[in-house]
């Protein structure tokens, strides 16, 4: 069952996050991207709640411009990515490829 459902997720989605210079940015275009619902938090227990249950995850998802977010934001990125890992970890059937260019 849960096959099927990864056959109707979208299959790449890709987020440049080059011109990204603090965490309001980054939550609102994730939120953008993503289609995360209107009421998102623009924090990072929000994003986890968003991608673990209001949002399907796309199969693939890559970040272009990612060193610019670990030299602005590193606390952030560290953040998103180690809920990104832990998405792929918990719920195998939502796990979601990514790849930080």
């Amino acid at each position: 069952m849960s096959n099927e459902q990864n056959d109707d997720r979208v299959e790449l989605v890709t987020i440049d996050v080059t011109d990204v210079n603090n965490s309001k940015q980054l939550h609102s275009l994730l939120k953008k991207k993503l289609d995360f619902p209107h009421f998102y938090g623009m924090n990072w227990d929000a994003f986890w709640d968003a991608i673990t249950g209001l949002v399907e995850m796309p199969k693939k998802l890559i970040f272009i411009g990612w060193q610019n977010v670990e030299r602005t934001i590193p606390d952030d990125a560290v953040l998103m990515k180690n809920l990104l890992n832990k998405l792929n970890e918990k719920h195998p059937s939502l796990a979601c490829k990514v790849e930080y260019n």
